[in-house]
C-alpha cells in the first residue's frame, strides 16, 4: 500500500539507490510513475507493504516501508532489488554500486568511483566539510538528520 514519504514514520526502513549519472525531468516522470506502481504492489509473504518513495535531486531513490505495520522480508526486498535492476537496465545507469560516492561540490552534485574520492581528499579537492550523501542511514529519521552531511560527520571521514 503507497503511503506518501512525508507521511511515512521516522522508524521506516529505507534503501538508497544513487545513480551514476543525473536522470532527465523525463526519465524522473517515468521512473516515478514505475515506483508507485511497484510500491503499490509491493508485498511480504502475500501482505501488502506499507511503502513509499522519494526522488531526490534527480539522482537519488529512495524506498521506504513502515516495519511496524509489516516488515520487509527477504523475498520482498528481492523484489524490490530486481525491480531497481529493471531500472538500471532500461536507463543505462548504475544504481547498486555501493562504492562510489556522491557529494556537493557547490551547487553540483558530482558521484566518483571511492578511489578517486580518496585521491580528491588527499589532494585536497574535498575537505571534511564537503557535503556528501551518507547513504547508509537506516531509518527517514537518520535520513532526515544524518543524509546530506559534512564528511567529517560520516563514514567519509576516514579519508581526511
Amino acid at each position: 500500500m503507497y503511503i506518501p514519504f512525508e507521511n511515512m514514520p521516522d522508524e521506516s526502513k529505507i534503501w538508497i539507490y544513487q545513480s551514476n549519472r543525473k536522470f532527465s525531468d523525463d526519465e524522473m516522470t517515468e521512473i516515478e510513475s514505475d515506483l508507485k506502481t511497484f510500491v503499490e504492489n509491493w508485498a511480504a509473504h502475500g501482505t501488502g507493504l506499507e511503502a513509499s518513495y522519494s526522488l531526490q535531486y534527480n539522482r537519488f531513490i529512495i524506498l521506504a516501508v513502515n516495519q511496524e505495520v509489516q516488515s520487509a522480508t527477504g523475498c520482498s526486498i528481492d523484489s524490490s532489488v530486481q525491480f531497481i535492476q529493471q531500472l538500471e537496465q532500461k536507463y543505462s545507469v548504475d544504481l547498486l554500486d555501493k562504492m562510489n560516492v556522491t557529494f556537493k561540490l557547490g551547487e553540483h552534485i558530482a558521484h566518483k568511483p571511492l578511489v578517486e574520492f580518496k585521491k580528491m581528499a588527499k589532494e585536497k579537492a574535498v575537505s571534511a566539510n564537503t557535503i556528501v550523501f551518507n547513504n547508509l542511514v537506516n531509518t527517514i529519521g537518520e535520513w532526515h538528520e544524518y543524509w546530506e552531511v559534512p564528511a567529517r560527520e560520516s563514514w567519509h571521514s576516514r579519508f581526511f
